[in-house]
């Protein structure tokens, strides 16, 4: 299956057996903004701000507001809880379009699964003229898969600080610009304004306007204006929208992983960690 779909592709197949499609909506950190309860027919929650992220406080910003990668072991057992077998086929999309279901998708690949992303989200199969019915919370089978873990998908905050002294990666920042400078304060307390000294701004946005990622070509460009040719580290507030870069840089055939703790990690107060503002 391509990393990427479109409603068309998704309407013909859908009710296939073995083809899963997962609602990984989440709200924007900072707002109170509610999920909705209905999506696309048979889709099933992927909750990222829950049980599909870490919520410890060796995040160090305790259970609300970071969103890491499940251990290996937990992730198959929360994916065989919502039914997910060995051989599914799964297809993730969000509310907003192109947001959160791009971090599904980079988990789901890493856990070794056939997943793609739904170009265009909720936004799109409603403008096509779909239908709409509630989200479940499982298939309603039970779940068997087995998690073959890709651990090159995500880096810590070491080894972005390596490439970052290094310069052998292009350490891009999904945040929005003005996050990156620092002229807006991080929506979660106790995190700095700003950014990691030497890495670069490419907000998610920029790559999906509208909630549709560009024409490939495209993405293409802008990823070289960014990255020149180095592989590629992504990261954004908490590991979510840097996703999206991931999704980008692998649809022209980059190199590209994902820092995890990202600026929720980076920036935190007592870190350690420089970091800088401006452009």
């Amino acid at each position: 299956m391509r990393d990427l779909v479109d409603v068309d592709w998704l309407a013909e197949r859908l009710g296939e057996p073995g083809l899963i499609v997962l609602d990984a909506s989440m709200a924007p950190p900072g707002t109170d903004e509610a999920l909705p309860t209905e999506g696309i027919p048979g889709a099933v929650r992927f909750d990222i701000d829950g049980r599909f992220s870490r919520h410890d406080e060796a995040d160090g910003l305790g259970p609300v507001g970071v969103h890491d990668a499940l251990a290996p072991d937990d992730l198959e057992r929360e994916l065989r809880a919502i039914g997910i077998r060995d051989g599914d086929r799964v297809v993730a999309y969000d509310a907003a379009g192109m947001f959160s279901s791009a971090r599904a998708w980079w988990m789901l690949r890493a856990a070794g699964i056939d997943a793609a992303v739904l170009d265009g989200g909720l936004p799109a199969w409603v403008a096509a003229g779909h239908p709409l019915i509630p989200v479940s919370d499982s298939t309603g089978r039970m779940g068997d898969v087995t998690v073959r873990w890709d651990a090159s998908a995500f880096v810590d905050a070491d080894t972005t600080a390596s490439a970052l002294a290094e310069g052998d990666a292009a350490v891009l920042d999904a945040r929005s610009p003005a996050r990156f400078r620092g002229a807006e304060p991080d929506p979660r307390p106790d995190v700095r304004a700003g950014h990691m000294p030497g890495a670069r701004s490419l907000h998610y946005a920029a790559l999906a306007p509208g909630g549709r990622l560009l024409p490939e070509a495209e993405l293409a460009a802008r990823l070289r204006e960014a990255a020149g040719e180095q592989r590629v580290i992504a990261s954004c507030g908490s590991g979510v929208t840097a996703a999206v870069v991931a999704l980008a840089a692998t649809l022209v055939g980059r190199d590209a992983t994902v820092y995890d703790g990202s600026w929720a990690e980076w920036g935190r107060a007592d870190s350690g960690r420089p970091i800088t503002t401006g452009a």
